[in-house]
């Protein structure tokens, strides 16, 4: 099986266009600031946590334990997911049907963090983010992909904010995309639950939750939403011009 933390896995490809990589954990607002980014520049936005979110529903519909690896990559090789860029966000298809909303439920969210913790699993889903960023011209976010994914990426952000303030955010989200399948959590409930997963990401042993040693860390926890996309424009701008205008030293 391929180390996805190797150098090897993920060679630096001369890239027209970069990628950028946004890291950080539940509820930090990279979903907002990914589709924000590439709007702005005219990237694709693969928005990978879908990704994860989709084959955990897939193991909720099959009734499959989420602890249990093997079922899961087996169930993963036989599985199609399909991620459509669309002005806000991407349209997620499960074996080509549409699961956009159905993902965003409490119990999707859970199990994809139990689901993601797998070593083989995630293996598994970074040849597939690979192949669908290699090119460069997409922003791409989730948990490890400065660190693991795309460890070459141009550009790399890790946002962050207190889980206080994290759980409130996902509470609002949550509200309007509630369906009948589940009972409406309360934003203590989303909160400790978020504390939980954090935990998880953190410590878990394959590519845990952390900034990459060259990304630029943005916490959001006093911020305004304008001055989190304001900054990270910044970032990616200097990015740009750095490359049209290399340096002498660089030349």
């Amino acid at each position: 099986m391929t180390d996805p933390n190797s150098a090897a896995a993920a060679p630096t490809l001369h890239r027209t266009r970069p990628i950028i990589a946004i890291d950080g954990p539940a509820g930090a607002g990279k979903s907002t600031l990914a589709a924000h980014l590439a709007r702005r520049f005219g990237f694709l936005n693969l928005e990978t946590g879908a990704m994860y979110r989709a084959l955990a529903l897939k193991a909720i519909e099959r009734d499959l334990a989420f602890d249990e690896e093997a079922p899961l990559l087996a169930l993963a090789q036989h599985t199609t997911i399909t991620l459509e860029p669309q002005r806000e966000g991407n349209r997620v298809l499960l074996d080509h049907f549409d699961v956009s909303r159905r993902i965003r439920d409490p119990d999707v969210t859970a199990a994809a963090s139990r689901v993601s913790v797998h070593p083989g699993l995630r293996a598994w889903m970074v040849d597939q983010q690979r192949a669908l960023g290699a090119a460069g011209g997409v922003v791409m976010e989730g948990r490890d992909i400065g660190t693991c994914v795309f460890p070459g990426a141009e550009v790399k952000i890790f946002l962050d904010a207190a889980p206080e303030v994290r759980g409130s955010r996902r509470y609002r989200q949550i509200q309007p995309n509630s369906t009948a399948n589940t009972a409406a959590p309360t934003e203590q409930t989303i909160l400790d639950d978020l504390r939980e997963r954090d935990r998880r990401d953190r410590e878990r042993k394959d590519s845990p939750l952390r900034p990459a040693a060259d990304a630029v860390v943005l916490d959001s926890t006093s911020m305004t939403l304008d001055e989190v996309l304001d900054q990270a424009e910044t970032i990616v701008r200097t990015h740009l011009a750095t490359v049209r205008n290399p340096s002498p030293s660089a030349t």
